[in-house]
């Protein structure tokens, strides 16, 4: 009788490195180094930049509201040429604020809708020229829009601005009294055109993203079309589509050359949207800059000031809606 075989445990395996050593190790070659010692100093660069601009614009804008006389804040005059000055910011804020609106809810959800034609309606023989020619309105300079404006939109506003006041100028909102159409509905058309492609394009970008598998099981489950674009490809986007939106908006609170050149500001504040009156920050800053003495520029960097701060409000609520739809979205913010 031959010798039973022992039966021998088999050695266990080599441990493998953890991915997290892995990542260790190759952190430590030169081009990694290199790499994030790069990236590490553009963050740091950044945050350098944006404190200089804070503190320059804070410094010189102390300089001009120390001698105010009026309300920087709720004066609605600007007239740094008096003796003693007296400014306010009421009127500009009130402008800049209501044009951006204006835009926003011409230009988002046109935006929206070519975006989701594009991604899911249209056949390919006519999706690309369209997305090419507004890739093309994206980089038409803001000057020319400013021209086609004052050229052609303001001369054909008279009818749309009529029809309004029949039927709605019951509300006071677009009530109006004749008079050439330079008022803030204007710009808000012409604003809401310049940040369409911006917020188009975006958008197209992220609904392009949506996992396939996604909208087939929404068809599988017999969804139609409109409804797969419902459940599966708007909560997906969700935060794209708000990230779209504050790029747009920030190139609407920023614009001047176009506004000034369609707006006939007179520094009040109407009711109406159809009247002229009001003025942005960015367009009575480029008007004044010029022709200022060095305490108007003071006051003229001290609505700057207001700008930087709104648009740093604007973006940090962007990123907080993103924060919270995060988990719906299903995609990284």
């Amino acid at each position: 009788m031959g010798t039973p075989t022992q039966i021998t445990d088999a050695p266990p395996p080599a441990p493998q490195p953890s991915l997290d050593k892995r990542a260790a190790r190759g952190a430590t070659r030169p081009g990694d180094r290199i790499f994030l010692g790069l990236s590490r100093g553009s963050g740091i660069l950044l945050l350098v930049v944006m404190a200089a601009i804070a503190v320059f614009l804070t410094y010189r804008a102390s300089l001009a509201i120390s001698k105010d006389q009026g309300n920087f804040l709720t004066t609605f005059q600007w007239d740094t040429n008096l003796v003693p000055p007296n400014f306010g910011i009421a009127v500009l804020a009130f402008g800049t604020v209501v044009s951006s609106i204006v835009a926003m809810v011409i230009a988002v959800p046109v935006a929206v809708a070519i975006a989701l034609f594009l991604t899911h309606y249209a056949p390919r023989r006519i999706r690309g020229p369209i997305a090419y020619v507004i890739d093309l309105l994206a980089a038409v300079p803001s000057i020319v829009y400013g021209l086609w404006g004052a050229l052609v939109l303001v001369p054909n506003m008279t009818g749309l601005f009529g029809w309004l006041n029949d039927y709605f100028g019951w509300t006071g909102v677009f009530s109006w009294e004749g008079g050439a159409p330079r008022s803030m509905l204007t710009v808000g058309i012409l604003l809401a055109i310049m940040i369409l492609p911006i917020i188009t394009n975006v958008s197209r970008e992220v609904f392009r993203q949506v996992p396939q598998m996604h909208e087939e099981a929404a068809l599988a489950l017999g969804a139609t079309r409109w409804e797969v674009i419902r459940m599966a490809v708007l909560p997906f986007g969700r935060s794209g589509v708000i990230s779209a939106s504050m790029l747009g908006l920030g190139r609407a609170l920023g614009e001047t050359m176009a506004v000034a050149t369609v707006l006939s500001p007179t520094f009040d504040i109407q009711a109406s949207l159809l009247d002229p009156g009001g003025g942005t920050f960015a367009q009575n800053i480029a008007s004044k800059f010029g022709e200022a003495t060095e305490f108007g520029r003071d006051a003229l960097i001290a609505s700057g000031l207001v700008l930087f701060v709104i648009t740093l409000l604007v973006n940090g609520a962007a990123r907080a809606i993103i924060a919270r739809r995060k988990e719906y979205s299903g995609a990284n913010a």
